[in-house]
């Protein structure tokens, strides 16, 4: 075994070795050990993926593509089926992206979760997780990708529902992995129909055959990719497979910068561009995921304007983002697309756990109705949220200026109906800017609350009553429930150490790929994307100019916008939503998507079971199945009790009887 697979391997076994160290005997660990062994083992990961990426980058530029074959699963009748790793610039890629985020998601939470009762079965849950989207990123064929892509949905249910005494939290988690399974679903048929035109379920040879096996937009291609963009926009969140990500809100807080930032959000754009010489056999498909992510960033963005929950608002921040990678990506720019997700990974992740200090300090409270005044008090949060915010919002020199704005620039160079995109992703980046800076205002700005006033004051707020901050509803801090502490940047080092990490990535991160000067991500996957027509284009230089321009105008505009609404004057908010009442009650109930689903699926499918329940299942099957069949073996019963008379003539009649009939049967036949 190469030194290539053998980090590709320590990469993916290393959290799935800590989950089950942690889950078997973290309890027998002392204090926070059950914390330690699981960042260690994703700090191992992420070690051997930095091995893989520099034995990857000792091969020639055309022998980055290593398959690692563990066994042969099946390979008969045309099945090539093995449990096998593609380990090139794209898996390198993501792999580093995912442990070297999630490590500090799992040192932020070493802190974050203390006191809570399920701290060992949280840490065992999250190096789970990790282990299912390394596979996913990892997987060399279709079989290893689609457990990969179930076993993150599995996943992402434990850690949702995670506070499973809370029936917000299990409905939620429920709702994320019923529509993840509707996600596999399209995944498995698309994979279907390509594997019906290629013969192969390998990805190298499945891209090597698809020239020959399929024409330009050819149907069964088109469809096998349409159900694959199934899949990615369930995993993605994006329209209309996105309801459950402001509800996945319900599991804590680093969960949510986990799912959002570094994992399962961002498995749909990874497999627009490991499927790429699929989509640019099938344009047709490709331009459907270009202008649903497009949809989706511009309604997203409107819905960040209006929702309270600071959770959620950064939830739907991501959603949007999101949409921008999957535009990209189905526009052919896949190493803008690519660039975005790790910036978008620094930035998001440290804005979920600095909005995870200040609900700390708000004793769990996640409403912006009921902060404001932590400038003072959270110093290190605030900067932290600062940064974030100004890489969102994309303004120069932050690394979100640099990646969004590479996007922008390719999908505009396409030309023709793009310039649509191109449009509709500056005006999502003046909601971004908006709706962010909103939100930190509304957080940090104005006069303390008693929260803030507190701190000031040297003390950690705690409320006398634990409450679900979705409903209000009074809880204990027993099992299945958030724990009885609070923990804040500010005091905890494990936090601020994670949280300073990103900040610092989210400043400079953007640095790696300034358009037209630095190309280190697009030299680095460039052998991934050899093979594509649209990877290698030269992008008009007025344009970028241009582009660069307006980008910060943009961004600065509307972070300006924001501080005269929420700062200088905030009766322009009143009234705005006085006198654009639809809109806001639009934006503020998500565009009715929820509603919408509720009336179009959800209760015709109740309607149906209840009738299947009623009249099918209780007529049908019990009555005639079930009765039916009852009654022809006690009927067959009876006539065999009936002859049972224990008369030795009526015996011989019988016999004689049965002799005639087989008799008369072969007179008639021969």
């Amino acid at each position: 075994m190469g030194s290539v697979e053998l980090f590709g391997w320590l990469t993916l076994l290393a959290p799935l070795a800590g989950a089950i160290v942690v889950g078997l005997s973290g309890r027998r660990l002392p204090g926070r050990g059950a914390g330690w062994v699981a960042t260690g083992a994703l700090a191992l990961s992420f070690a051997s993926a930095i091995g893989a990426l520099f034995a990857l980058q000792d091969l020639g530029h055309e022998e980055r593509h290593v398959v690692a074959v563990a066994w042969d699963y099946a390979v008969t009748a045309g099945v090539d089926a093995q449990i096998s790793l593609l380990i090139d610039p794209l898996s390198v890629f993501m792999i580093l992206v995912v442990t070297g985020v999630s490590t500090l998601i799992h040192l932020y939470s070493i802190s974050y979760l203390d006191s809570d009762r399920g701290y060992v079965r949280y840490f065992a849950f999250l190096n789970f997780f990790v282990f299912s989207m390394l596979l996913l990123v990892l997987a060399g064929n279709f079989l290893l990708l689609i457990v990969g892509w179930a076993f993150v949905g599995a996943a992402s249910y434990m850690l949702i529902s995670f506070w499973f005494r809370r029936t917000t939290a299990t409905n939620a988690g429920i709702k994320a992995f019923v529509i993840n399974v509707l996600g596999d679903v399209g995944l498995v048929l698309g994979t279907y129909f390509i594997f019906r035109g290629t013969g192969s379920l390998d990805f190298l040879t499945t891209f090597e055959r698809v020239g020959e096996a399929f024409s330009t937009n050819d149907g069964d291609l088109v469809a096998g990719c349409i159900l694959l963009l199934v899949g990615a926009f369930a995993k993605s969140a994006q329209i209309p497979l996105h309801t459950w990500l402001p509800d996945a809100m319900e599991g804590p807080t680093p969960v949510s910068a986990l799912i959002h930032a570094a994992t399962m959000v961002t498995a749909g754009v990874y497999l627009i561009a490991r499927m790429h010489p699929l989509f640019e056999q099938a344009p047709a498909a490709a331009d459907v995921g270009a202008v649903i992510g497009c949809l989706t960033l511009v309604v997203a963005g409107t819905i960040g304007l209006a929702v309270t929950d600071l959770k959620r608002v950064i939830a739907y921040s991501t959603m949007s983002q999101i949409g921008y990678m999957i535009m990209a990506v189905s526009a052919g720019a896949y190493a803008a697309g690519l660039f975005h997700l790790m910036t978008h990974a620094f930035f998001k992740a440290l804005l979920f756990m600095a909005a995870g200090s200040v609900i700390a300090a708000m004793a769990g409270r996640q409403s912006l109705e009921h902060m404001g005044g932590f400038r003072r008090s959270m110093p290190f949060t605030y900067g932290c949220f600062i940064v974030g915010g100004l890489a969102l919002a994309g303004v120069p020199p932050f690394s979100g200026f640099f990646s969004k704005d590479e996007i922008l620039l390719y999908v505009g160079d396409r030309g023709g109906w793009f310039w649509i995109l191109y449009v509709a992703g500056y005006f999502g980046s003046f909601l971004t800017a908006v709706y962010t800076f909103r939100m930190i205002f509304r957080a940090f700005w104005g006069d303390p609350v008693p929260e803030a006033r507190a701190l000031e004051q040297g003390h950690l707020f705690h409320a006398d009553e634990h409450t679900n901050p979705a409903t209000g509803e009074v809880e204990d801090t027993d099992v299945g429930f958030p724990g009885p502490e609070h923990h804040i940047a500010e005091r905890a080092l494990p936090m601020r150490l994670a949280m300073g990490t990103l900040a610092l990535l989210a400043i400079g991160g953007g640095l790696l790929q300034v358009p037209e000067v630095t190309h280190v991500v697009d030299s680095f996957l460039e052998p991934t994307f050899a093979d594509s027509a649209l990877y290698e284009r030269e992008l008009d230089g007025g344009l970028t100019v241009f582009g660069l321009i307006l980008g910060a105008v943009v961004g600065v505009a509307g972070i300006a916008v924001a501080y005269l609404i929420w700062v200088r004057n905030p009766q322009i908010a009143v009234r705005a939503r006085e006198r654009l009442a639809g809109a806001h009650a639009l934006f503020v109930n998500k565009w009715y998507f929820d509603e919408l689903i509720g009336a179009v699926v959800v209760r015709p499918a109740q309607w149906f079971g209840s009738f299947a329940q009623q009249t099918f299942e209780r007529v049908v099957v019990n009555g005639v199945l079930v009765g039916g069949t009852t009654g022809v073996v006690r009927a067959g019963s009876s006539a065999v009790r009936a002859a049972q008379t224990g008369f030795l003539r009526y015996y011989a009649a019988l016999i004689v009887l049965g002799m005639v009939v087989i008799a008369f049967y072969f007179l008639l036949v021969s």
